[in-house]
């Protein structure tokens, strides 16, 4: 039930967990990590961040850990030089892991590449001396527009390997999305291919370039891969073939190092107004969290591990734990091409049974969309190799999570629930799988040597119990350097709530319960306001999605000439859906189903069983969209959805679907 509390300042917590599940004997007697890391982050910070910074090879030690006398723009690792490159390709084979594989690739129609780390340096060292025959040079900007395709994963590295600033634009965006990216970095550059295979069909992708970069003149060639064999338009001069460019290049390709701070790489994320901000990553402090989270968070063993990250390398999840931390850890990784349903809603279990897959880490939306297809598509599957799962994106629900554990993980597998952001580049808030006895839908705790805190609208830290706003008090190794040309748009985005305070301010609402583990409340903007009580839509979705009979909910704030705002509920059935008069029923059911949960202010006013519900191309939910709907109001942009015709269904039924008391 709602406690009664100071609605200025605080979020009210309403759901509370039981359940937890702490590591096995043995698990935890292999782990890579252990209580003591927390022990000695707190100590001495800057000596625990300097020890994980000695995991990698720099060619020049750095003088001072951390530099944060100009805050809010932090240097880490002040005067050390690395090859960013280097670390994650070159000294593995050095070391004499030439012939481990660094890649097991699989594309959408089934055609596979095995990449060892000989093979990935040869690759790499080809595509470095490409750029450079095109005239590039250091701290210029590359803009990457490709499936998830090794070439993909060779041209990040290659800039790395240069000192080129990589900006990959993930390949679902829009001609007018890549436009303004490329306009913004400035790219002399664009890497990409003729198409890309999109459930079973080849798609084109180089006509958006080719309208994209007919607006930006910084542009000087157009270099592309031959992937599904499709007709393009072609301008000579401008527009080369990798083939012809890349595969007469030398194998031999000697990296240099660059400063800590060298700019590594922007990506776009996408602004609540405005044009998008190009988020700043730097090398040495972003390689060092990455590399540390991907080690302690995964507990990766390399040369005995297959891992697989679910993610596109056009968000910052494929960034961090497909490429750079990753492969600095000697990974043998699975790279997918395709969509999980293509040719059937088995292929993920399919993947992990053929390549012995022990870590895999996916996305929540992913996880209820296998919930909706139902258990015994990965009961067809041998997943017995599985030993560690992890959640990236949004926070997972209770009911999501035991699922996961279940069917997936066999009741064996840590799932490791994190936290963070293409702002904070590597993990941030997470169990350790060797230590923590985890919650269903809860993050748990900072990892070693990161600190947050929840804090009411004063700044002021909420106790045990207590709920507000999600902040980072001290600087981390992997934190963005800034918004790319607009110091002035960093400064307000990320550090004016807090201010007085010198908190980041993450964005995100949060409670801690009463052990004091984190939960994760999802966006302040999707917070509702409902007679007085600021009630958070990720609680009212996992009770939503806690009832047998529901796969996936959404949940919003619409206005309300009583409460102030109503909630007003969109559900996806698993087994799909009922005739109308079972419909009635169940969302009356359903409805008392939350007030049972978490009490009747939580209670839906409107419900709706939907076919699909309104996400982006990376899984996000766009509550924004469904408040359009809730209210009557003209549909906002949904140029960014995977599938704009969600929207006309969701507007047509919803006249049919309201709840009575």
């Amino acid at each position: 039930m709602t406690q009664p509390s100071d609605q200025s300042t605080a979020l009210d917590n309403l759901l509370t967990e039981s359940r937890a599940f702490p590591p096995s004997e043995e698990f935890a007697k292999q782990a890579n990590a252990d209580a003591s890391l927390y022990e000695e982050a707190a100590t001495d910070r800057e000596a625990f961040w300097a020890k994980q910074a000695e995991r990698l090879h720099w060619e020049t030690r750095w003088s001072q850990v951390l530099d944060w006398s100009n805050a809010p723009f932090a240097k880490w690792f002040v005067g050390g030089r690395l090859n960013v490159a280097y670390n994650c390709v070159d000294r593995h084979v050095d070391d004499g892991h030439g012939d481990q594989v660094a890649i097991h690739w699989e594309g959408e129609p089934g055609d596979t590449r095995t990449i060892t780390y000989a093979d990935l340096k040869r690759e790499v060292s080809k595509t470095a001396n490409a750029l450079l025959s095109l005239g590039l040079e250091t701290g210029d900007r590359v803009a990457i527009y490709m499936p998830m395709i090794p070439e993909a994963i060779f041209s990040m590295l290659a800039c790395a390997r240069l000192g080129l600033t990589h900006s990959v634009v993930f390949g679902g965006f829009s001609a007018e999305a890549l436009r303004s990216r490329i306009e913004d970095a400035e790219a002399k550059l664009v890497i990409t291919t003729d198409g890309q295979y999109r459930r079973g069909n080849p798609a084109p992708l180089k006509p958006a370039v080719d309208e994209a970069v007919a607006k930006t003149p910084t542009v000087r060639n157009v270099l592309v891969v031959r992937r599904t064999g499709t007709e393009v338009d072609w301008t000579e001069g401008r527009d080369l073939w990798w083939h012809d460019v890349v595969e007469g290049q030398s194998e031999e390709h000697t990296p240099q190092a660059f400063d800590s701070e060298h700019p590594l790489y922007i990506l776009y994320t996408s602004g609540t107004t405005g044009r998008p901000k190009g988020i700043l990553h730097t090398s040495g402090g972003y390689l060092t969290q990455c590399a540390y989270t991907h080690n302690v968070v995964f507990d990766h063993k390399p040369g005995q591990d297959v891992y697989w990250c679910t993610a596109d390398i056009g968000w910052v999840t494929g960034h961090s734990y497909i490429v750079y931390g990753p492969l600095a850890n000697r990974v043998t990784q699975v790279v997918y091409e395709g969509t999980p349903n293509t040719p059937h809603e088995g292929r993920h279990w399919e993947i992990v049974q053929k390549y012995k897959v022990s870590i895999y880490y996916t996305a929540p939306t992913l996880i209820r969309t296998f919930m909706k297809w139902g258990h015994d598509i990965p009961a067809k599957f041998d997943l017995s190799s599985l030993r560690v799962l992890g959640s990236v994106g949004e926070p997972i629900n209770p009911e999501a999570w035991m699922w996961y554990r279940e069917h997936i993980g066999g009741n064996r597998c840590p799932i490791v629930d994190t936290w963070w952001q293409t702002e904070t580049g590597a993990i941030m808030i997470s169990p350790l799988p060797g230590v923590t006895a985890a919650k269903p839908g809860s993050a748990m705790a900072p990892l070693p040597g990161v600190s947050a805190r929840v804090v009411d609208d004063t700044g002021t830290p909420v106790g045990k119990g207590g709920g507000g706003y999600l902040v980072l008090d001290k600087p981390w190794p992997s934190m963005l350097r800034g918004v790319w040309g607009d110091e002035q748009r960093y400064r307000e985005t990320y550090w004016s709530r807090f201010a007085a305070q010198g908190f980041y301010f993450a964005g995100d609402g949060a409670k801690y319960d009463s052990d004091g583990a984190v939960w994760l409340l999802g966006r302040v903007d999707d917070v509702m306001n409902v007679s007085g009580h600021r009630i958070s839509t990720t609680e009212v979705e996992s009770a939503l999605v806690s009832h047998p009979r529901v796969a996936e909910a959404a949940v919003v704030g619409a206005t309300d000439p009583t409460t102030g705002q109503g909630i007003v509920a969109f559900v996806i059935l698993r087994g799909g859906a009922s005739s109308e008069e079972e419909g009635a029923a169940l969302v009356k059911e359903l409805r008392d189903h939350v007030a049972k949960e978490i009490g009747p202010i939580a209670k839906p006013r409107q419900i709706m069983v939907v076919p699909e519900l309104p996400k982006t191309r990376s899984g996000k939910i766009m509550r924004r969209l469904l408040r359009d709907v809730a209210e009557n109001r003209q549909l906002g942009d949904v140029t960014t959805l995977q599938d704009s015709s969600v929207m006309d269904l969701i507007k047509s039924g919803l006249a049919k679907s309201s709840g009575d008391d």
